[in-house]
């Protein structure tokens, strides 16, 4: 059976380097951002690329059907029964969509869903600081913050009715937020 686990927050909130940190910390956990993988496959500038950087290069959330494969080939390929996979969902289509998937896998289960949760100012000042594409400048994250925002208060009851919310402040330092990411985790395996 492999363990799930979703790490969600608005753009800059440091989830993908909080999950990189703690897949590096311990070897029997994968991680995946699904950011990274679509823009590797931007990269390769292949058909899907092409199609994916329609989009995220407007900040706009990139088809269901295109993550999920995304995410499913991830999950499926991992060496590892305790999966991490930041990014995602970003919409509540995109979370029905896998809440269907696994329901219908028997062999993977959602563990948590985690929030990393930042002031508009942290996130603004860390994505224009990192500065690493194209769609880090003012315009697309606003867009990018309200494409988070609209959404968040649903995906937060769906998975707090769920019983699998966990909200963590990452407003401290790298070590503080992956510590207390990385005992939740611990804790849940």
């Amino acid at each position: 059976m492999k363990k799930l686990f979703l790490i969600i927050g608005a753009p800059g909130s440091g989830k993908t380097t909080d999950a990189e940190l703690i897949a590096k910390n311990n070897e029997q956990i994968s991680h995946y951002s699904t950011g990274d993988m679509l823009r590797a496959e931007v990269a390769r500038n292949t058909p899907r690329g092409q199609e994916i950087n329609q989009y995220i290069s407007k900040g706009e959330i990139v088809p269901i059907k295109i993550v999920i494969e995304t995410i499913v080939n991830a999950i499926k390929a991992s060496e590892n029964d305790i999966v991490i996979i930041d990014g995602y969902p970003r919409s509540i289509e995109q979370m029905m969509e896998l809440d269907t998937y696994l329901q219908n896998t028997p062999d993977v289960r959602l563990t948590s869903v985690i929030e990393v949760e930042v002031s508009e100012e942290t996130a603004r000042d860390r994505v224009l600081g990192r500065a690493r594409g194209e769609d880090d400048n003012n315009e697309v994250f606003d867009n990018r913050m309200k494409v988070y925002m609209g959404p968040l208060e649903e995906i937060r009851d769906f998975y707090k009715e769920k019983d699998l919310l966990k909200v963590i402040s990452g407003e401290g330092t790298i070590d503080e937020i992956v510590s207390e990411m990385e005992s939740f985790l611990k804790a849940r395996i």
